[in-house]
């Protein structure tokens, strides 16, 4: 059964899942950009992400809010983590009161130490609380438009919304699982971009593989930390959006998170290699948060933090990784 969709963010995410839903139904694809809205219509296809790819006729790109909700029965945000709550706030009169708001992006906001459905949550009305829910998962973008078999975690505290969104989305190459834990599922999702940066700084080092693997293992130690002090379930963390999205997003070549590690550890400037890659890193932005919030709970983040430094210009990637090797020694059992 067709289901009225909404996607909001041209981005190379937002692309691929307007490429995806479009198999039902229509699919409204927003861009803030009229120019690029019109392009993709005129050309079928997306000007500045996954540009090869031809975009279905049913899709419809607009730069209109209000003509790309207008009767949506399922929103996809795949805006940046930093730009959700403005492009909230100038959606929010225009979203019916029964859609399901399902949230993409992944990343905690700076000033607030919030997660992405939290910030949902405040913005709009109470009533939609129970139909807001999250997807993560291991899924680069051109892997998903090019139907290669993707797995991700689709989480709602009403898990009925869950699996009302795992049923839509779910097709022969995409393949949803349902979960109620939004805190776990959406940690993972955001914090894994901090560790990718860590890693990438390892490899571009030359570190090796037993250097990367103790990354990911003790990575996942902190993420799995943080989750559960936000309430988050420690065995959300071994799935899909915890280990799952970790995996990938440190070894995957189309990482853009991996890449700015790797462009760290090789000697190059931040801007220099955010400029470089031209799509958002949001793992930049996550670490710095992420940091903050841990502070604030009282959870101990020793790779998170020393990427910071790195990203803040306190230190060295080298001076890094030699400050983590000599930490005072402790049991892996405390996590």
């Amino acid at each position: 059964m067709s289901v009225p969709v909404a996607v909001l963010g041209a981005g190379s995410f937002g692309t691929c899942l307007a490429m995806l839903c479009s198999r039902n139904g229509e699919v409204r694809l927003w861009t803030r950009n009229e120019a690029t809205a019109e392009s993709m219509d005129r050309e079928r296809c997306n000007p500045r992400h996954l540009s090869d790819l031809h975009l279905p006729e049913n899709i419809q790109p607009t730069s209109d809010l209000e003509a790309a909700l207008r009767g949506a029965e399922l929103i996809l945000l795949a805006v940046p983590s930093h730009g959700l709550r403005g492009v909230l706030q100038e959606a929010v009169n225009w979203i019916e009161p029964g859609a399901i708001v399902l949230s993409c992006a992944k990343g905690i906001e700076f000033e607030t130490g919030l997660l992405m459905h939290q910030v949902i949550e405040e913005v709009l009305p109470p009533h939609h609380r129970p139909r807001i829910a999250g997807l993560s998962g291991p899924s680069f973008a051109r892997e998903i438009a090019e139907r290669r078999p993707t797995v991700v975690t689709i989480a709602c505290r009403e898990v009925a919304y869950a699996i009302a969104v795992q049923t839509t989305l779910s097709c022969p190459w995409f393949r949803c699982y349902s979960s109620d834990d939004m805190v776990g599922v959406e940690v993972g999702g955001a914090l894994k971009n901090v560790i990718a940066i860590a890693v990438g700084m390892s490899d571009g080092m030359g570190m090796g593989t037993n250097t990367r693997a103790a990354l990911m293992t003790r990575g996942l130690a902190e993420i799995t930390r943080l989750a559960v002090a936000m309430g988050g379930q420690a065995e959300t963390l071994g799935g899909l959006s915890g280990m799952g999205d970790l995996v990938l997003t440190c070894t995957g070549d189309l990482s853009r998170n991996r890449r700015v590690g790797l462009g760290l550890g090789e000697g190059r400037e931040l801007t220099e290699i955010v400029e470089e890659i031209g799509e958002v890193a949001e793992g930049v932005r996550t670490t710095r948060a992420a940091c903050r919030l841990a502070t604030r709970l009282g959870v101990e983040l020793p790779i998170a933090e020393h990427v910071r430094r790195v990203l803040d210009g306190e230190m060295s990637p080298k001076d890094a990784g030699r400050a983590l090797m000599t930490r005072q020694l402790g049991s892996e059992s405390h996590r």
